[in-house]
């Protein structure tokens, strides 16, 4: 890039004429900017709201089934104890 290298090293001129010129064009374009990253923004974070409650539900979900789970089997273990004789998970004290 010659411009960087040649153009630009030691020139006072240059670097104040880039410096007015981004002050007075700073005005105008950072509302336009601000007018398309706005709505980018808000998309992007109602998105994000979105997967956070899909995923919350499907999580409660899984939570469920595996509570139902744990559950059955607690109930087939009592079965089983049952079966064999043996002393059941709410009878520790053998009595």
């Amino acid at each position: 890039m010659a411009l960087f290298d040649n153009g630009l090293k030691g020139n006072i001129v240059t670097g104040l004429a880039i410096g007015i010129g981004t002050a007075l064009f700073a005005p105008q374009v950072i509302p336009a900017l601000a007018g398309v990253v706005k709505p980018l923004a808000k998309a992007a974070i109602k998105g994000s709201l979105v997967v956070y409650e899909k995923s919350k539900e499907a999580f409660a979900e899984v939570g469920e089934m595996m509570e139902d789970i744990v559950a059955e089997v607690k109930a087939e273990m009592e079965e089983s104890h049952k079966q064999a004789g043996g002393v059941g998970p709410e009878d520790k004290t053998g009595a």
